[in-house]
C-alpha cells in the first residue's frame, strides 16, 4: 500500500479516460482538441531560494487566502497531468465528443471501468497534507480546485470547492440523479464480464500501451447502462472540454475569492480559462497572487510572487514555519 509519499503504487491514468476515440475510429465532424502535453520551457525543475520562500509566506500568512489547485497537486499520488515534464501528449474528450458518439462513450466507459480499481488506490501525499496543516497560518477562504479526486478532503482540508466536480459520482444528463461511481462500477462489470474477468490483464495494457493502442480500446462491444430512472444518458459528474462548470460551483468559487486578501496558486499551468479567470480577476482587483509550481503559467505575468519548485518541498517548508 502507500509509502511515505502517500502514493499506492501506479494509479490510473485519469488523462487517459478523458482522451478521444482512437482516430481510426473517432467521431466524424465532432469537435475535437489537438494533443495537449508539456510545453518546452527551461523553467522545469528550477528552485526558488530559501529566502523567496519565505518571504511568499510572509505575505500570507494571516492574510486570509484563496488556493486554486491544479494537476500538479496530484502527480505524485499517481494520477498524471496533462502539461509537467513527463506527461503523455493526449487530446482530451470533448463534452460535445462523448454525449455525440455512442463509439466514444463505449471507449470512456471500457477505460474508466478498467481503470477505477486502480484510481481509488490514490492517496493524498505530502503537498495535500501540508497544504491542510497550512491552514493554522494562513487562514483558507477556500481550496478551489480543479482536480476530481477528492484528495484534498482525504488530506483534511476544509471549505474545499471541487470546480470540475468529482471522479466518484455520476449524473444523469435527463432527470439530474446523481448515483455513486461504485455503484455504477459493479453494473458496468456485470454487463460486460469479458472485462470482469481481465481486469488486472487489461489494466496494465491500458497503463502501458500509448493511447488508442490498449486493448480495450478495440473494445467496441463495451456495454453501457442508461439512467434506471428516466432513461437519459449517463457521464462522469465532472465538467468535460467544452462544458462550463456548474454555476452554483463557480458562485461559491468566486466568493471564495472575493473573501481573500490573497490568491495561492498550486501546480496548474492556468492553460484553460476555468483557473485563469481566478488570477486575472484577483490581479485586476489588486489581490496579491503567489504562483507556485514547475514550469510555465498563463498567469505568471500577474504574480505577485513566482515560486518554483516541487509543491511538497515548498508547502511541506511552509508547514515548518507556520509557528
Amino acid at each position: 500500500m502507500s509509502g511515505a509519499s502517500g502514493i499506492a503504487g501506479p494509479a490510473a491514468d485519469v488523462g487517459r479516460w478523458f482522451s478521444a476515440a482512437a482516430p481510426r475510429s473517432g467521431a466524424r465532424g465532432l469537435p475535437r482538441l489537438p494533443a495537449w502535453g508539456p510545453e518546452p520551457s527551461d523553467q522545469y525543475g528550477r528552485r526558488s531560494s530559501a529566502a523567496e520562500i519565505a518571504e511568499a509566506l510572509a505575505l500570507l500568512r494571516g492574510r486570509p487566502t484563496a488556493v486554486l489547485t491544479g494537476a500538479g497537486m496530484s502527480t505524485d499520488s499517481g494520477l498524471p497531468d496533462y502539461r509537467g515534464p513527463r506527461a503523455v501528449p493526449r487530446s482530451p474528450m470533448t463534452f460535445q465528443e462523448f454525449t455525440g458518439s455512442d463509439l466514444s462513450r463505449r471507449r470512456y466507459w471500457a477505460r474508466s471501468t478498467v481503470g477505477w480499481t486502480q484510481f481509488l488506490r490514490a492517496r493524498p501525499n505530502r503537498a495535500h497534507r501540508a497544504l491542510a496543516a497550512l491552514e493554522g497560518a494562513v487562514p483558507l477562504t477556500g481550496v478551489i480546485t480543479q482536480n476530481v479526486d477528492g484528495l484534498h478532503q482525504q488530506a483534511g482540508s476544509t471549505e474545499v470547492i471541487d470546480l470540475h466536480g468529482r471522479l466518484d459520482a455520476v449524473r444523469c444528463l435527463g432527470c439530474e440523479e446523481i448515483i455513486a461511481r461504485d455503484r455504477l462500477h459493479a453494473r458496468l462489470l456485470a454487463m460486460n464480464p469479458q472485462v470482469a474477468s481481465r481486469l488486472p490483464a487489461l489494466a496494465a495494457d491500458t497503463a502501458q500501451a500509448p493511447d488508442g493502442d490498449a486493448e480495450v480500446d478495440r473494445t467496441h462491444e463495451f456495454r453501457y447502462p442508461a439512467c434506471a430512472l428516466c432513461g437519459g444518458m449517463l457521464k462522469p459528474d465532472v465538467v468535460f472540454f467544452g462544458e462550463s462548470a456548474r454555476p452554483a460551483t463557480l458562485a461559491r468559487a468566486l466568493e471564495s475569492l472575493e473573501r481573500a486578501e490573497a490568491l495561492l496558486v498550486l501546480g496548474t499551468s492556468l492553460t484553460v480559462m476555468s483557473g485563469l479567470r481566478f488570477v486575472r480577476r484577483a490581479a485586476a482587483a489588486g489581490t496579491p497572487v503567489v504562483i507556485l509550481g514547475d514550469g510555465p503559467t498563463r498567469g505568471d505575468a500577474l504574480a505577485s510572487i513566482r515560486l518554483h519548485g516541487r509543491l511538497a518541498d515548498v508547502l511541506g517548508d511552509w508547514a515548518g514555519m507556520r509557528d
